[in-house]
Parts: structure tokens; C-alpha cells; sequence
């Protein structure tokens, strides 16, 4: 299914069921994409993240409710896939700035409207790509769990943990002293960022990766191995993580929507980092985007 028409079709979705205890599993679902790849298009087409969207409406919802009706606030809570009235008051405050109380005496609320998706087409700099079949693959590296609206800002102190605990050593210079840091000389771990959408519950896993070749998987690392299959690869130039973000924003607003011959197809995405010329901080520093399509039927 198209991306901006799988967007389309989750909204519907939600909106019809706001009432219902949804979640992003149950909206992937509904458009045949995997709930990483649903998340990622949504929030970067229009800035909110599923859970945030439904958590927005309903709190609109809900003060209209209040407003034009005699509801109870404990039976306009549950009505909301809120546990208590006590959690139901606490995020309605958050996000009005006033109390159910004082909502229902007249006090102006926020308003947010079910959002309409346009297209619009831009002109620009042209995105460096190509479409390639690759043989199945292994990668090697250490795993964490992560919510998809929290990962963009927890994944980067992954990477700092990881380097600090694992991989200082032997950035020094100096020889590895643990399995650890042997298998990020061996197998270059650093080289890949791998989402992994096969979990449930609102998470995926990420590892911080290289390329696995074979021999011992040290204690805390894990094997992950890719299908054969074709991949839609994206060439970034310029420091991370703003290039490569500024990418990913580009290639779901853009080359995604209307794309005339691919779609997102599996449940995995690769991010490329130049493990060996320039620093990540350089203005021509190169990395990648790699992410699984599938030919249009």
C-alpha cells in the first residue's frame, strides 16, 4: 500500500476507534506495514507519533464532552482508555492547561482537529540512491529494547554507553581486552545502526552492529540475519545525526509517497556509518540509509 495512503487509512482507523484501547500494533495492522515503519512514516509526515496523536484527540474529545455534556469525569475517563480519574485529570491538565473542572465552568480549552494529509511536491536537491538485490546477511552487535517514542532520543545515549563501556579501549588504540572489544575490531561493530521491528508492545529492538563473519558471539552481543531481498540504498553526505535525519525526513516526505515503482516490504531498516575516513562530525562525512522495498505488483 502506498505510504501516504497507508497514513490516510491509520487515521481513519484511529479516529473511529478513540474510544478503544488501541495501540500501534493494532494500527500497523490495518495498513499492512510493520508497526516500526508505520510509526517512522507518520511521525516524520506529520510530527506526531501514533500514541501522541491518539492521546491528543482523545483529550480534545473529551473536553468537548465535558462541555456539552453532563458525563461524569470518571465516565468521560474510562471512556478514554483512562484507569482512574485521578490519571485522566493529570493528562488532561498537561495538555489543556486546565482542569476537567475547570473546563467544564467555561475555561478555554486546546483544540486539536483530526489532521488531513496533502502532498505537496517540492523541487530540490535530488536524493543519491540506488535499488539493489543483496544476498542474506549477517550482523553481529549489542542489543536494547526501545518505545518507538522515546527511541530517538534514548538510541544515541545507547551509542554513548556502548562506546564508553566496550569500545574506548580500543579506539585508544590500545589492544582488546575482552572478548567485547575484540568482536568491535573483528567484525568493525559501529559500522551498522539496525532497527528491528519484530517484538510487539510498542518496541524494537536496535543494535549497534558490523557485519558478522562468523566465529564466537561474545556475552551481551547477538546475531541478526537479513533475508535476500531488495534494498532501497540512500547516500548522505554531511555530519550526523542532523544529515542523516534531515534524510530520513526527506525520504519519507518525498521519495516514498507516490513512488511509482517500490514500497516498504519487511520489518528492518540499516543505517551506514564510514567506520574508516573522516569523523562523524565532518561536513563530508558519508553514511547511508538502507531500507527494504519491494517492487510494486
Amino acid at each position: 500500500m502506498e505510504l501516504i495512503t497507508s497514513i490516510r487509512k491509520a487515521i481513519d482507523y484511529m479516529e473511529k476507534h478513540l474510544t478503544d484501547n488501541i495501540s500501534a500494533q493494532d494500527v500497523a495492522d490495518q495498513v499492512y506495514l510493520s508497526p516500526f515503519f508505520i510509526q517512522k512514516g507518520f511521525s516524520l509526515i506529520t510530527g506526531y507519533g501514533l500514541g501522541e496523536y491518539i492521546r491528543n484527540r482523545r483529550l480534545h474529545n473529551a473536553a468537548l464532552d465535558l462541555k456539552e455534556t453532563e458525563d461524569k469525569v470518571i465516565d468521560i475517563a474510562l471512556r478514554y482508555c483512562y484507569e482512574t480519574p485521578e490519571s485522566f485529570s493529570k493528562a488532561f491538565s498537561r495538555f489543556h492547561g486546565v482542569t476537567p473542572t475547570q473546563a467544564r465552568e467555561g475555561a478555554d480549552v486546546r483544540t486539536f482537529l483530526p489532521l488531513s494529509i496533502k502532498v505537496q511536491v517540492q523541487g530540490g536537491i535530488q536524493m543519491e540512491y540506488k535499488v539493489t538485490t543483496m544476498f542474506q546477511f549477517k550482523v553481529i552487535g549489542f542489543q536494547k529494547e526501545f518505545d518507538y517514542e522515546t527511541a530517538y532520543q534514548e538510541i544515541p545515549k545507547f551509542w554513548d554507553e556502548i562506546c564508553e563501556k566496550y569500545a574506548a579501549n580500543v579506539y585508544a588504540g590500545n589492544e582488546p581486552a575482552s572478548p567485547q572489544e575484540k568482536a568491535i575490531i573483528d567484525h568493525c561493530i559501529g559500522e551498522y545502526g539496525v532497527c528491528i521491528d519484530d517484538i510487539g508492545g510498542g518496541k524494537f529492538r536496535y543494535l549497534v552492529a558490523g557485519k558478522y563473519s562468523g566465529g564466537d558471539v561474545p556475552e551481551g552481543m547477538v546475531v541478526y540475519e537479513f533475508p535476500r531481498g531488495e534494498w532501497a540504498m540512500f547516500d548522505c553526505i554531511g555530519p550526523i545525526p542532523e544529515s542523516l535525519q534531515s534524510l530520513n525526513t526527506r525520504i519519507f516526505k518525498e521519495w516514498l509517497p507516490g513512488n511509482p515503482d517500490y514500497e516498504l516490504y519487511g520489518n528492518a531498516n540499516v543505517e551506514w556509518y564510514d567506520c574508516v575516513n573522516g569523523e562523524k562530525t565532518d561536513k563530508d562525512y558519508h553514511s547511508a540509509i538502507w531500507i527494504p522495498v519491494k517492487k510494486k505488483a
